[in-house]
């Protein structure tokens, strides 16, 4: 059904000046308060409102359509002849050539052409182009560009953290590597134990799978025999993998001669038979063992710091371990890092507690996450916790002779440069790769490098400098290659450093003999005057001032809080 409307007008009422009139509102309706809807409010104060000022922008980017270019060459041996002239004739070339050379524009263009042509004849003649100019000058040193680039990533199949790296000792394109995924009560979240031998040219597949009885901690390569590998279980107990038996261990020692406590670190000794080494453990005891014989420990030691050779050391009171460093060239001893932020010095021929744990620095606020020795300097180590990278000599006990300001996210680990003897590289748990030069900057990193988003938890050098490879938490493992810089060491940096860390030890030395003269005397002065302490001490207990300074403060700071 079709509605439609009509209306009508007449035409002169059409185009006429409309006549408007002021007229006041018309009250349509009125909705009363409703008191009850005021709960369901609440007055905001202030308020916050942000605007842009600014016009907003979008922007927008393409690719262009590429253009294909092709490189082409020509070889013109013969050319510029009449097309019915042969050129392998002579006399038909040589009659064409005298006709040209009749021609006037021909003489037109040669002597055009000559004055350019005996101007660059003379240039060459002036200069002899063969010769070697400014010989004589010495050569200008190279600027450094450090550089660094990501060779490849050896993802693990299960996402596991990756836990510990070690390098093949002979063949120089593989390592090896563990997993270790648990919670914060060391309950496995995933039931693969799986370690794997990565080959660098294979990033698709690992080259060997090894399979633990439990949760692989640390993994370490025999130097002596390649196809030998020792680990640290979560149960305390130490194994033995051969490549040549297959994926299990050969060897695992008993529950009652294992640590009490996971296996944090485990690390070759220097011996005759090249089949020992030793591991620490958070229990607070470090255990030497025979691969040969796992059945019982070699030598035990307790990391517990006691006053006097009187007293027992005791594993209740021990310091738990959570790193180590051996060096060879000094195969007596080691050095422990602990959790409550000591690196203690340990002496394996001790005879009294007090000779087999003769040193102690205090050296972070926390764990000690790493500690490793110079490789040129061994009584130069570094340690790293709490947020920085301290550098130690043994002859300054007190103090750490250099040390990085405050971090804003910390390091998981740190290593000196096998091949440059003064940089350092840190792992940082912000998925940041830091590379220190004490020759070029103490302050700040010589060059970063963002690795993954994810934290960076182990590095691993190779013997040559030149390659790194480091593990994050998501499981990947990330080879980086260093440029030449970076990699190699000049022939003055030996004598360089060792200034550094001789100007800096002396400076520690001065330090700690003025704070030991000022303890000295603040005790003397205390024994000679006991009264004068607790004076200075009645003196601040009855200070009036103070105290009615603190109650304003205390009555000022509610009030602010209460009008947030």
């Amino acid at each position: 059904m079709e509605i439609s409307v009509q209306y009508t007008k007449k035409r002169f009422n059409f185009g006429r000046q409309p006549q408007f009139c002021e007229q006041g509102p018309d009250l349509c309706d009125s909705i009363s308060t409703n008191v009850l809807e005021h709960k369901n409010y609440i007055l905001r104060n202030p308020v916050h409102q942000p605007t842009q000022n600014t016009p907003s922008f979008s922007e927008h980017s393409i690719n262009t359509v590429r253009a294909e270019f092709v490189c082409t060459g020509a070889n013109h041996s013969e050319g510029g002849w009449a097309k019915d002239i042969n050129i392998h004739d002579p006399e038909a070339t040589q009659r064409y050539r005298r006709k040209v050379e009749k021609d006037d524009t021909y003489i037109h263009c040669v002597n055009t052409l000559a004055p350019g042509m005996e101007h660059l004849i003379l240039q060459n003649n002036a200069i002899d182009m063969y010769r070697t100019y400014y010989s004589e000058m010495e050569k200008m040193p190279e600027v450094e560009k450090n550089s660094c680039r990501t060779v490849n990533f050896y993802h693990d199949p299960f996402g596991r953290p990756v836990s510990s790296i070690c390098w093949h000792p002979k063949e120089v394109l593989k390592f090896a590597a563990c997993y270790v995924d648990v919670d914060f009560y060391r309950v496995a979240k995933q039931a693969a134990t799986y370690a794997f031998l990565w080959d660098v040219e294979s990033a698709n597949a690992p080259d060997g799978v090894f399979q633990p009885t439990g949760t692989l901690f640390d993994f370490k390569f025999n130097p002596r025999d390649s196809n030998c590998l020792i680990g640290g279980l979560e149960t305390g107990q130490v194994t033995v993998f051969d490549r040549r038996s297959g994926v299990a261990p050969v060897s695992t020692c008993p529950m009652h001669v294992a640590h009490r406590d996971l296996v944090r670190k485990v690390l070759f000794i220097h011996s005759k038979s090249g089949q020992e080494f030793f591991s620490g453990s958070p229990d607070g005891c470090c255990k030497w063992w025979d691969l040969r014989k796992l059945s019982e420990t070699t030598d035990e030691m307790i990391i517990d710091l006691v006053k006097s050779n009187a007293d027992e050391q005791s594993m209740a009171t021990a310091c738990g371990v959570s790193s180590m460093e051996y060096e060879s060239t000094i195969p007596t001893r080691f050095m422990v890092g602990t959790d409550n932020g000591m690196v203690i010095g340990g002496n394996r021929k001790g005879k009294t507690a007090t000779e087999k744990l003769p040193v102690t620095y205090n050296a972070h606020s926390g764990p000690v996450m790493s500690v490793e020795r110079n490789p040129a300097f061994p009584k130069c180590f570094l340690t790293v916790g709490d947020w920085t990278v301290r550098v130690w000599s043994e002859e300054c006990r007190e103090s750490s002779i250099l040390w990085s300001p405050p971090l804003r996210y910390g390091y998981s680990s740190g290593a000196w440069s096998p091949s440059r003897i003064s940089m350092m590289l840190m792992s940082g748990t912000d998925g940041r790769l830091a590379i220190w030069d004490l020759l070029r900057r103490q302050h700040e990193p010589v060059f970063t490098m963002q690795i993954s988003s994810n934290a960076l938890l182990t590095q691993q050098f190779h013997e040559s400098g030149s390659l790194v490879a480091i593990g994050n938490r998501s499981g990947d493992i990330c080879l980086v290659e260093m440029s030449r810089q970076l990699a190699e060491s000049d022939k003055n940096d030996k004598l360089l450093l060792q200034a550094i860390i001789d100007r800096e030890t002396k400076r520690e030395r001065i330090l700690e003999a003025r704070a030991r003269e000022i303890r000295v005397k603040q005790k003397q002065a205390d024994e000679a005057s006991p009264a004068a302490s607790i004076t200075d001490l009645e003196q601040t207990i009855g200070d009036h001032d103070l105290n009615e300074a603190t109650t304003d403060y205390m009555q000022i700071l509610k009030k602010e809080l209460a009008s947030m």
